[in-house]
């Protein structure tokens, strides 16, 4: 028999390599999938979708199980800030510093993403989208997708359901793809990543500074409505949870055990 004990949280170097490489990770899968999709169905809008949506789902919840461990598997600079934001009166959220740390690491490993997505699919490594994503019904979309996001992640945190976390966020966005008029960017980074790719997934240099200020708007709205739902909620330990919990764990064997 054994016991988990928490311990510390990881250093800030492995907690910002994790963000950046699982970043890097998700829009790989994104655009990577995006592409394939565009190649597999050319003449089916709707199936490209299909396929990009479902890879989506399924590589954004195993990358939350790779990653969440060491630094929470946030991806998202909206993310980040509301754990900061929720975590300022206790020591569990990210500092100011760390926030702009993993703002960064998470905007790289975007663009770095890609890249290599472009580099699998022998496509030029260094483009820019020529894919226009404008309008008010697509910002409305991103307001809706990221508030929903936002509040996902941190209702599981502050109901004590954050095990839930990788099979619920991955939904959610899999989701979001279909019901939101913009096909559910809900994410700064993955924004900015997914203006290098001029393929299916990609989004004009000129769309990307209205999208993320949408997706700031919903992540405010999102936090507003946790925070009415769940006023009693735990907030340092909710502050330490998002998207998973990442303290790591010794395993401690019971005095009974070491005898």
């Amino acid at each position: 028999m054994s016991l988990v004990k928490p311990t510390r949280l990881p250093p800030v170097a492995r907690r910002l390599v994790a963000e950046g490489v699982g970043t890097a990770l998700l829009v790989t899968v994104v655009v990577g999938s995006g592409i394939a999709a565009q190649a597999l169905s050319p003449d089916d809008v709707g199936l490209q979708l299909l396929e990009n949506s479902l890879a989506t789902t399924l590589g954004l919840a195993v990358l939350i199980l790779m990653f969440g461990p060491v630094s929470g598997a946030h991806f998202n600079p909206v993310v980040s800030a509301v754990d900061w934001l929720v975590g300022r009166r206790s020591t569990n959220g990210l500092s100011a510093a760390l926030l702009g740390g993993y703002a960064v690491a998470q905007v790289l490993g975007a663009i770095a993403g890609a890249v290599l997505a472009n580099l699998m699919y022998d496509l030029a490594p260094l483009q820019l989208s020529g894919h226009d994503r404008d309008g008010a019904h697509l910002l409305l979309g991103e307001v809706v997708a990221t508030a929903g996001l936002v509040a996902v992640i941190l209702g599981l945190a502050r109901s004590g359901r954050v095990a839930l976390s990788a099979a619920a966020v991955g939904a959610y966005i899999g989701a979001a793809y279909w019901f939101t008029s913009s096909t559910s960017f809900a994410n700064p980074a993955v924004t900015v990543g997914r203006m290098f790719s001029d393929t299916f997934a990609g989004i004009a240099p000129a769309s990307v500074p209205a999208f993320v200020v949408a997706q700031l708007i919903g992540g405010a709205i999102g936090l507003g409505l946790v925070l009415a739902l769940y006023p009693e909620a735990d907030v340092a330990g909710s502050a330490a949870d998002v998207v998973t919990p990442h303290l790591q764990t010794a395993h401690v064997e019971p005095a009974e055990d070491r005898a």
